[in-house]
């Protein structure tokens, strides 16, 4: 897997944003809208997400038909970037998750946080379920890269996503938004991760940057 020089401590993402908040008016200096989207259409944990740390009973995250989130070229010939692609994939879905269930508090999302990235989380949920919203449409999550630090114990996870047929969806009139005309549909985030004491890779915090994805 081809990788980016991107930083690898924790530290370096002390500022990041909430993941996944640029459509949210929040944490980024990118265009404001309320967009985000979807998962592979499966109701449970990919085979290679529930070996990455084996003896870790990992959360059952179920999305709907309505949100499809892809992941493509998710793969690395290194174990431990794999592992990191792993986690980060459920961690993702888990908050889309959230946002579909209509609860901040998620459990399946705090797996794959930490108390600080948690919070963060929570945040970008609270974007659409203090709004009523929930989010429907195809998310295509594509060009991953990791970045370990020397000593593995921290990693950062970037990946870009393309919103252009990614929508959200009022709950209770049912009025459907997707991006404003001539917003950038694709977004790249950068996810500052760590491995706890039983070996799940959990996010620390992310960044986030509209565009981003050309550079």
């Amino acid at each position: 897997m081809a990788r980016r020089a991107l930083p690898t401590t924790a530290a370096a993402f002390a500022t990041a944003a909430a993941l996944l908040l640029t459509a949210c008016g929040g944490g980024d200096d990118s265009s404001s809208d309320d967009i985000k989207g979807a998962d592979s259409g499966s109701s449970s944990p990919s085979a290679s997400a529930s070996s990455a740390a084996p003896g870790v009973k990992r959360p059952v995250i179920k999305l709907p038909s309505s949100f499809q989130l892809t992941f493509a070229n998710w793969t690395s010939s290194d174990p431990v970037e794999q592992a990191v692609l792993n986690d980060g994939k459920e961690q993702l879905r888990a908050g889309y998750e959230a946002i579909i269930e209509n609860d901040p508090d998620s459990k399946d999302r705090a797996f794959y946080d930490t108390k600080n990235g948690f919070l963060q989380s929570q945040q970008w949920i609270r974007t659409y379920t203090d709004k009523n919203l929930t989010v429907i449409g195809k998310l295509p999550v594509f060009d991953p890269k990791v970045t370990l630090s020397k000593d593995k114990a921290a990693a950062s996870l970037s990946y870009c996503t393309d919103e252009s047929k990614a929508s959200t969806k009022n709950r209770k009139t049912g009025e459907v938004k997707g991006n404003p005309a001539g917003t950038d549909p694709e977004v790249l985030y950068v996810i500052s991760m760590g491995k706890n004491a039983q070996g799940v890779w959990q996010a620390v915090s992310a960044h986030s940057e509209r565009g981003g994805c050309a550079q």
